[in-house]
């Protein structure tokens, strides 16, 4: 394709630009080699990308699915072994990319001749490594290997070994691995190159934390993870919340963790102290049976007999009746984001056990509340101020807390937009026509694409140090909102009924009603309008959303709106197994178009290790492109793009004098 001519006119106007660029490029060599190098970028294969929501805490089943790229690691090694090796010596090999350590260590627990075992992995992992490294640069390659061992493996990934003189090189160099004692060690280092060279970018689409054991081990990885994007979700701002140290948010996570019988992320994570909690859980509700507040135990993950089930019934309705308390103040100070709704206990009558709701009574289901003062429903007793106060501290001075929330605020916003994909976590508030609400936060009146933006910027304001004490609690407390107001976007429903699923039987009062995105969300219309509010451009263009898990068993289907919308909550957490009938839905998006896996449940990482079991999933086509994308086509491609037509310009000027070169 012909290259649009560079006038002088357009080299003059941008000569200060140009003439930093030089630093960097002092000669017409350097510059058209640079031009070279990126044409040549530009007809490489799009990289491929893996989308993954709602892990609620199930660490080891996300890490299984991030190691094998989603069934990617799989497909390859079948595609280039499939008629060499055996069915069970695919599996092994998978085994050992995706645990590497753990199958070695059981290797030497086998009867299996380690050096020959260390030959035949190596020429397996060299010949998959060199193929999934051949869609990428020599220098991108080259960043993303260990320090140890980067020219070795520059080597053996780089060099044919089908001429006789390379061969005998190249065994060589395995063979002196395997002398030097050093074959485990490179194993492990090309088992995580490959990890790492399947799955380009990562991109998180909310809800990593609660109901699972592990939010803080799934942290760990995404902190450290090479390229990745967060999409915060509804459960993750309540986190974010609680950390910046909002007693409501802090109230519901304790809240949370203890319905679930989940301590385990704040305590062995974030090392909260939970003893402030039990003491007073067991000195205030001492004779209280708690029955409605017995946790949901997971037998398969904890040994509690009953004495610890009833201390975890205290504490959770200890904790509960604080949020009730807390949340009314919050609605009370904030009466501009309309969640008065939410100021119950007010309509407590503590004599006749019930409470009166739009002028009817209803039987409270839990008639005992000895911290509540009629006069004054929404003050916490002495004891409970002081026991918040302690949790807070404790939630403030969690070094690993605060540093996985630096981790989502550095790495994560409300919303993001890549290769024409616009993803957020549930919903943009809608009208019944279908467009945008307009809300009022802060005082400025906001819809769609700005919305998001200042929902974020509201967000971050909690944790600006160079703001006064008092603007960055009124910041926090906008995490309240976020987790359960009516316009919230993480939200997407008019009011959350947590006292009400607790505290009362009728079904018409527990309701949530859905916002409009939910109702409308099917329509391929109404998508084009949320995708044109972005500014989202590009033939095929998607909405990809978590949030609301998908009831496979029940006949939903995660593609909507004629594919414009793909929802990836097939339920990670294992208490949705049952109402989704499978446990979570990833996307991958490669050169040739989009995949949507569904999985199964997920055993244990000790299962995969010793006996090889993977995730069973199953692949579903969504969208096939009519011809391979290359990064030309994406938003890299695009920056390459213009990044050539500046060297473009550069050149010119060197041709002209207008720049001098610098040998």
């Amino acid at each position: 394709m012909a290259k649009p001519h560079v006038t002088l006119e357009e080299v003059k106007e941008d000569l200060r630009y140009l003439r930093l660029l030089a630093r960097d490029f002092p000669t017409v060599s350097s510059v058209t080699t640079e031009i070279i190098n990126l044409e040549a970028i530009l007809h490489l294969p799009k990289p491929t990308e893996h989308f993954m929501a709602d892990i609620h805490g199930e660490h080891e089943a996300f890490e299984h699915v991030l190691r094998n790229a989603s069934g990617n690691i799989k497909r390859k090694v079948n595609e280039l072994f499939g008629d060499t090796i055996s069915e069970d010596e695919r599996k092994d090999l998978c085994t050992l990319i995706y645990y590497p350590e753990g199958k070695l260590k059981l290797l030497k627990q086998s009867e299996i001749d380690p050096k020959e075992y260390y030959r035949e992995s190596l020429s397996k992992l060299i010949k998959l490594c060199r193929d999934i490294s051949s869609k990428y640069t020599r220098s991108k390659v080259r960043k993303s290997l260990p320090e140890e061992y980067a020219y070795i493996i520059e080597e053996l990934l780089h060099e044919s070994n089908d001429i006789e003189n390379k061969q005998a090189y190249l065994s060589v160099i395995v063979e002196t691995i395997i002398g030097t004692g050093r074959a485990e060690h490179f194993i492990t280092a090309l088992c995580y190159l490959i990890q790492r060279l399947t799955i380009d970018r990562l991109h998180i689409l909310g809800d990593i934390f609660d109901r699972g054991p592990g939010a803080h081990h799934i942290m760990d990885t995404l902190c450290e993870y090479h390229h990745v994007d967060i999409t915060w979700g509804n459960h993750d701002v309540l986190w974010m919340g609680a950390a910046a140290g909002n007693t409501c948010c802090i109230a519901s996570v304790l809240r949370l963790s203890l319905r679930d019988a989940n301590t385990t992320t704040l305590e062995d994570g974030y090392a909260i102290n939970m003893v402030p909690l039990a003491t007073f859980a067991m000195e205030q509700y001492a004779d209280d049976p708690c029955e409605i507040y017995q946790p949901r135990v997971d037998e398969e993950r904890t040994n509690f007999n009953d004495k610890d089930v009833r201390l975890i019934a205290q504490m959770h309705k200890a904790v509960s009746v604080i949020e009730f308390k807390l949340s009314g103040q919050i609605a009370m100070a904030h009466p501009e984001w309309g969640m008065m709704d939410r100021c119950l206990m007010e309509f407590i009558d503590k004599e006749r056990g019930v409470i009166n709701i739009d002028g009817n009574d209803y039987e409270l289901k839990d008639k005992l509340w000895p911290t509540l003062d009629p006069e004054n429903p929404y003050a916490l007793t002495p004891e409970e101020s002081d026991l918040m106060e302690r949790l807070r501290h404790s939630f403030m001075r969690s070094e690993r807390l605060q540093s996985h929330v630096n981790c989502l605020l550095m790495r994560g916003g409300m919303f993001a937009i890549y290769n024409s994909n616009l993803m957020f976590h549930a919903a943009v508030p809608i009208n019944e026509d279908g467009s945008m609400r307009e809300v009022v936060f802060d005082g400025e009146t906001v819809k769609g694409k700005q919305l998001m933006k200042k929902v974020e910027r509201m967000a971050r304001t909690a944790f600006d140090n160079d703001l006064s004490a008092e603007e960055r609690e009124k910041a926090a407390d906008f995490f309240w909102y976020l987790w359960c107001g009516p316009e919230s976007p993480l939200f997407g429903k008019a009011k959350m009924a947590t006292f009400e699923r607790y505290l009362l039987d009728d079904k018409e009062v527990q309701k949530e009603p859905k916002g409009w995105y939910y109702i409308l969300r099917d329509n391929p219309q109404v998508c084009d309008r949320i995708l044109d509010e972005f500014g989202v451009v590009g033939e095929h263009r998607h909405i990809i959303n978590g949030h609301v898990p998908v009831r496979v068993g029940k006949g939903e289907t995660p593609i909507k709106a004629d594919g414009k919308l793909m929802v990836i909550d097939g339920g990670f957490s294992k208490v949705y197994h049952n109402r989704t009938g499978i446990a979570g839905y990833t996307l991958v998006y490669h050169s040739r178009g989009f995949e949507l896996v569904q999985h199964a449940p997920f055993t244990s990482t000790e299962d995969a290790i010793k006996e090889g079991t993977d995730i069973h999933s199953t692949t579903q086509i969504v969208e096939m492109m009519g011809k391979r994308k290359k990064v030309r086509d994406t938003d890299i491609g695009r920056g390459i793009l213009v990044k050539i037509a500046d060297l473009e310009r550069l050149l010119t000027a060197y041709r002209k004098g207008i720049i001098k070169e610098r040998p």
